[in-house]
């Protein structure tokens, strides 16, 4: 069961573990999107908000009810909180909060009782600002760090009835959400060539010096949510370019030539 399994990072999660004959449940409020991924690998649609506890549960039931079990909950969803604190109202906190933190921690907490009978594994989708902090990113700085949290707890508290939980940490990916961003970065900073322009400008400091493709975040997804990472858990991985390995106070000697 993927959240946010429509498009993106969780799109390309379904096709993969679609690929390798898994029984896929995408979930997300949109219908458009999961039907449109649900027909191309035949994974069962479920329009539901993840972080609502009704919605939680009829997915749940849902899955249950066509595939009898529960092997893995890859909780994607996210989104929201592109403000500095000051500039959060309220309103804004809740959202990002529910979109970034309580989607994963409803859908675990609806998902624990099958995943235990199972054995099963949680695949936690945090961010590289789940580690570091960037400019005006409040509220989604803030529930990507704490997804780290919420992996190492459940991780802590379920290990011993089998089930494992582990979190991945993207850099930037090639996704619709990153694309707006690309987009309007590059209208507000004057970047000619558009939005290819815009994703070379944020990566000319990466290592790899280039962002992610989804199917490549979705390898790693999948590698958490199988047998092969059988003896990890509470793990965090970073998948990023090597972004975090970079000493910011050099680059100036990078950016000068030196």
């Amino acid at each position: 069961m993927i959240t946010g399994g429509g498009t993106g990072i969780g799109a390309a999660a379904a096709r993969r573990f679609a690929a390798e004959g898994a029984h896929v449940a995408v979930v997300g409020r949109r219908a458009e999107p999961l039907d449109e991924v649900s027909e191309a690998i035949g994974a069962l649609p479920v329009i539901a908000d993840a972080a609502d506890a009704s919605g939680a549960a009829s997915a749940m039931d849902a899955v249950l009810d066509r595939f009898g079990r529960l092997d893995v909950l890859v909780a994607n969803a996210g989104g929201n909180g592109f403000a500095s604190v000051g500039a959060t109202d309220d309103e804004a906190w809740e959202s990002a909060m529910r979109a970034n933190l309580t989607t994963a921690f409803v859908t675990a907490r609806a998902a624990l009782p099958a995943l235990r009978e199972s054995s099963g594994q949680i695949v936690v989708v945090s961010s590289l600002a789940g580690l570091f902090a960037g400019p005006s990113v409040a509220g989604y700085t803030v529930g990507k760090h704490a997804l780290i949290g919420l992996t190492r707890t459940l991780a802590r508290d379920y290990g011993r009835d089998g089930v494992r939980v582990n979190a991945v940490c993207p850099g930037w990916v090639q996704t619709p959400m990153a694309d707006a961003e690309m987009d309007q970065f590059a209208e507000e900073a004057g970047i000619t060539g558009g939005r290819e322009a815009a994703y070379a400008r944020v990566t000319a400091d990466v290592p790899l010096g280039r962002a992610a493709r989804p199917e490549e975040i979705a390898a790693i997804v999948r590698f958490l949510g199988s047998g092969e990472s059988s003896y990890m858990t509470g793990a965090v991985l970073v998948a990023d370019g090597g972004a975090h390995i970079v000493d910011v106070p050099t680059l100036a000697f990078d950016h000068a030539g030196m």
